[in-house]
Order: C-alpha cells, then sequence, then structure tokens
C-alpha cells in the first residue's frame, strides 16, 4: 500500500487542480463576492443542469426499458471513471490484465444481477422458452463458474514483488463494483416497483444538489465540512426545506397518474411491458388531521393528501441530510489521489461519477424503505410460480391451502359440503 501511494503522488492521473487551498487572494475574492470566474462556471452549469433535466424527463417518456439501459450506461461510465484513476497507478508498474479483470467482473456481475432481475420479473416469459429456463435453471452457478474462472485469471496474473499492490487493486475492483453495480442493481428494483419510486427519489436529490448550490452561492457563510470547503451550512439548511417542499409537490402531481404509480409488469399475451392498474392506497386522496399548531397556523382543520407525499417526507429528508455524505466520500476519494473531478465528461460538472455519487446512496435507502415499510406479498407472482410446477405438486398445494383455509374457518369442511 505503501509503495501504491508513492507511485500514485507521482502517476499523473489528471491535470485538474486541487481543491484542498486556495491563496489569499481567491479568499478575499470569495469574501467580497463571486469572480467573474464563479459567475461563468454558474451559467455554464446552470444551462447543463437545464439541458440534463430535459434530458431526463425525455427518457421517462421513452418508458421503463429506456430508462434500464440508461441506469446501465451509467453504471458502465462510473465503473470506467474509478477504474481509470486505479489504472493509473497500477499501469506504471506493468502489470498484466488489471483493466481486463476489472471488466471482466464488472461482465460476471452484471450477468448475475439482471439474471436474477430477469427470472423474478419475466418469469412466465423464461418458462415458456426453453434456453430461458434452462438458464435460469442455473444461472447461479452459472454466474459462480463465471467468476471463478476471473478470480483464477488474478491469481494466475500474480507477479513477485507486487502481490501487495495487485491485492489492493483486486479489492479496488471489488469495492467499485460493491459502490456502482450493486447499487445500480437497486434502482431497477425500484422502478419496477413503480416509476414514482425511482423518479421522487432522484428527483430530490437533483432539487437538493441544485438548491443547496444556489443557496450556499448567494448566502454561504459558514463553511460545513471540511472536505468540500465550498459547502456551507446556509446551503445544506436551504436546500433541506426546499427539497421537502419540492417533493411534497412533486409527488402529489405524480401521484395522480397510473404511469407513474403502477408497477412495472411484463404482459406476457403482448410480449410487452405495461404499466396499468388500480391505484393501491398509497395513491388515493385521503383525509387528514392537522396537528393542533398547524391548524392555528393555517386555520385548516383537515388536509386531503395522497400517503405516498408522506413517504415523500422520508425521502427527501434522506435525500437532503444523509444523501450529501455521498458526495463527501466521492470528495475525500478525490482528494486522497489529488484529482477535482473524476473525469470530464460534463463541462461544469466533472463525470458522470461527480453526479450520481448521491445518486446510489439514494437508491439503497429508497430500496430498504420499500422492503422495511411498503412492499407486501405480490399474488400475481405467486401464482405464476404455482403454474410453473407440475400438476402433482399444485394439486398438493391446492389440497394443502383447502386444509388450512377449511381449519381457519374460511371454509365449510367437506363433510358439510358433502350434506
Amino acid at each position: 500500500m505503501t509503495e501504491l501511494r508513492h507511485r500514485g503522488a507521482e502517476a499523473p492521473i489528471q491535470t485538474q487542480p486541487s481543491e484542498d487551498k486556495g491563496s489569499d487572494s481567491e479568499l478575499r475574492l470569495e469574501k467580497d463576492g463571486a469572480s467573474d470566474g464563479e459567475w461563468r462556471n454558474w451559467w455554464v452549469r446552470g444551462i447543463l443542469t437545464l439541458a440534463m433535466i430535459s434530458f431526463f424527463f425525455l427518457i421517462i417518456y421513452l418508458g421503463p426499458i429506456v430508462l434500464m439501459m440508461i441506469v446501465l450506461f451509467v453504471q458502465i461510465k462510473c465503473f470506467q471513471e474509478i477504474i481509470t484513476i486505479g489504472y493509473s497507478v497500477y499501469h506504471s508498474y506493468h502489470l498484466p490484465w488489471f483493466r481486463t479483470l476489472s471488466w471482466y467482473f464488472l461482465l460476471c456481475v452484471n450477468y448475475f444481477f439482471y439474471g436474477e432481475t430477469v427470472t423474478d420479473c419475466f418469469f412466465t416469459l423464461v418458462q415458456r422458452e426453453e434456453p430461458l429456463r434452462i438458464l435460469s435453471k442455473y444461472h447461479r452457478f452459472i454466474s459462480f463458474a463465471l467468476y471463478l474462472t476471473g478470480f483464477c485469471m488474478f491469481v494466475l496474473s500474480l507477479v513477485k514483488k507486487h502481490y501487495r499492490l495487485q491485492f489492493y487493486m483486486f479489492g479496488w475492483t471489488h469495492v467499485t463494483l460493491l459502490i456502482v453495480v450493486t447499487q445500480s442493481h437497486f434502482i431497477i428494483h425500484n422502478l419496477f416497483e413503480g416509476m414514482i419510486w425511482f423518479i421522487v427519489p432522484i428527483s430530490c436529490v437533483i432539487c437538493n444538489d441544485i438548491m443547496a448550490y444556489m443557496f450556499g452561492f448567494f448566502f454561504g457563510r459558514t463553511p460545513l465540512i471540511k472536505l468540500s470547503p465550498k459547502k456551507t451550512w446556509e446551503g445544506f439548511i436551504g436546500g433541506l426545506f426546499s427539497t421537502i417542499v419540492f417533493g411534497i409537490m412533486l409527488s402529489y402531481v405524480m401521484s395522480g397518474w397510473r404511469y407513474f404509480v403502477c408497477p412495472v409488469e411484463f404482459n406476457n399475451d403482448s410480449n410487452r411491458f405495461q404499466v396499468d392498474c388500480e391505484p393501491s392506497e398509497l395513491f388515493q386522496l385521503q383525509d387528514y388531521t392537522l396537528p393542533s399548531f398547524l391548524e392555528s397556523f393555517t386555520g385548516w382543520t383537515t388536509v386531503r393528501l395522497y400517503p405516498f407525499q408522506i413517504h415523500s417526507i422520508a425521502l427527501s429528508s434522506f435525500a437532503s441530510i444523509m444523501g450529501p455524505f455521498g458526495g463527501f466520500f466521492a470528495s475525500g476519494f478525490k482528494r486522497a489521489f489529488k484529482i477535482k473531478d473524476f473525469a470530464n465528461t460534463i463541462p461544469g460538472h466533472g463525470g458522470i461519477m461527480d453526479r450520481f455519487d448521491c445518486q446510489y446512496l439514494m437508491a439503497t435507502f429508497v430500496n430498504v424503505y420499500i422492503a422495511s415499510f411498503i412492499r407486501g406479498p405480490n399474488p400475481s407472482k405467486v401464482i405464476q410460480q404455482l403454474l410453473a410446477l407440475r400438476i402433482d405438486q399444485q394439486l398438493h398445494i391446492f389440497n394443502s391451502l383447502k386444509a388450512h383455509l377449511t381449519e381457519k374457518g374460511f371454509l365449510p369442511a367437506l363433510e358439510d359440503v358433502m350434506a
């Protein structure tokens, strides 16, 4: 690890200046007002932010398949940006296979996760096609065999005197896979629960990023954390309240549309995705009694809200309070390697990973939140799995379920029916 740090300090990873320290004149400029360069950067960031938001609305209109492809593209680009930083250090030792093995492990992990998703969400299609049924049956064994092949390739690539560095980079690859690929898989799962679980969390993170930047730019005076010297308490607090209000309003608008609230399901008859259902109670207006202090302040006794709006407060609060820690983590990572951004993909914003460092943490939280407080048993999936069983297995389950319901008193006893 010591030799990696020494060589890493010499390796020309990127040429952007470090944000660690600024000159006294720059500090004076920040105190007196924004410089021309800062205003120019503000406009560049603003214009490109609007362009990215417009592109986001476009892919939402194009539907869940396009969203899945965009998530996959973002995942690959983020992985490439992080691996490139490690490769810049590793390549100086002329050691073999690091980049090749990194991309191979990315392929293996994606095969595993997307195979699990296909089996879960396209169950009837998988059972209908013989090759897919075989791949589904032995999916985890195939995934393990693929990973084992890469593991053996890594062991064979070990070079004397550089074992520590090679194991360090092996860990680098796997941590990157954990951060990027696993959490991208969570985004896909959130999407299938309903596009509102995909759009609202992502929009809250974007809103918090924009509003925290604006409040910090115009009102920021008090530093928030040393890892990000430009982050201020004023921006943090302003972004928090703005994001909560935004999340409640966006949830109200989207909860009235089936396209956004219905789970994304595969229609076996038409062989395509469909987003159509009877909205659950989460997306039906209900009356809520206001607390006394709010009643005296607003003059209202009750208010009509979608239950999802209550959940949106938790989502937007996490996006504002805990979400930035994904950015702080990324800032610490970049400072460790003395780089400003992960890449130069987006002018004024840096790389794709610079824009999605908070999104991955948010996606994990949403997935955990749904599993803990929202998701219940899905009868349609249970029925699909039952229909895939042999007839004798179906009859066994039917008789067991009938006996259970009869014992509980929900069905008349067989003797009563015969009488």
